[in-house]
């Protein structure tokens, strides 16, 4: 794919951070020497960790150059590097992994987390959030669009997996986990219209729909795609519509 857009992505700032703050406050480390945000985009996931743990080595990385360069202009003080989740290391034990809507992209990422608990320190915590929102019309309609298309060979990959159950995590993780909570939350955004759920999605879902085409055929994509979420998405009284996006969460602290 092509690279990430923090422009695009930080259009919707507010919306997206909550989710990471949400995350933050259930870390049950008070005191860490050293926290590592995985998947760090622009830095504003990087930030609450800054916030909540002042004393702390915070460090951040991410695949996208853009999200990196970013994430340097907002927190100067803070160590940011390219690096993939499926092959980082840390040089020494870590007391907070953080990973905020990163691993929904990684088709290995269970076996991932495995690893990420193995570099923790004692008494150490993961923290994973995820999209879990492949059910609603917003990417429903991407799939069924895709299908619809002319080009539509092109995009017979664009549409990620589904998340396994939470049971599955839950027999994953809990064998190596003193504690584990996991939990969902359906965050319901209204937005100004439906233009602008489309907006919000082209950063993430949408953009390995729209990457493998040309201008025009994204262009008949893009149409198509909008006249169905306007109908998937009515007006409320105010006149905005709400766009309903359910999350999973996941902390799992190493025993110690």
């Amino acid at each position: 794919m092509a690279d990430w857009s923090a422009a695009q992505y930080l259009k919707f700032e507010d919306e997206r951070t909550r989710p990471a703050r949400d995350l933050a406050a259930q870390v049950p480390v008070d005191f860490p020497r050293r926290v590592v945000d995985i998947g760090c985009g622009p830095g504003n996931s990087t930030e609450l960790l800054v916030e909540r743990w002042p004393d702390a080595q915070v460090s951040g990385f991410d695949t996208s150059l853009d999200m990196i360069e970013k994430a340097r202009a907002r927190l100067p003080n803070v160590s940011f590097d390219l690096a993939d989740a499926a092959t980082w290391q840390p040089a020494e034990p870590v007391n907070v992994i953080f990973a905020n809507a990163v691993f929904q992209w990684l088709p290995t990422h269970p076996a991932v987390f495995l690893r990420l608990m193995g570099f923790l320190a004692p008494g150490g915590a993961l923290a994973v959030q995820m999209p879990d929102n492949l059910l609603e019309p917003s990417h429903q309609a991407m799939r069924e669009t895709a299908v619809e298309m002319p080009f539509a060979d092109k995009l017979k990959s664009a549409a990620r997996g589904p998340l396994p159950p939470v049971s599955f995590y839950y027999d994953l993780l809990s064998p190596l986990s003193g504690r584990l909570d996991i939990w969902h939350t359906a965050y319901n955004h209204p937005l100004a219209d439906a233009e602008a759920i489309v907006e919000w999605v082209r950063s993430t879902g949408l953009k390995p729909f729209l990457d493998p085409l040309y201008a025009d055929e994204r262009k008949m994509f893009l149409d198509n795609y909008t006249a169905k979420v306007k109908q998937a998405y009515p007006r409320m009284a105010n006149d905005k519509v709400l766009l309903r996006f359910p999350r999973i969460f996941i902390v799992a602290k190493r025993a110690g």
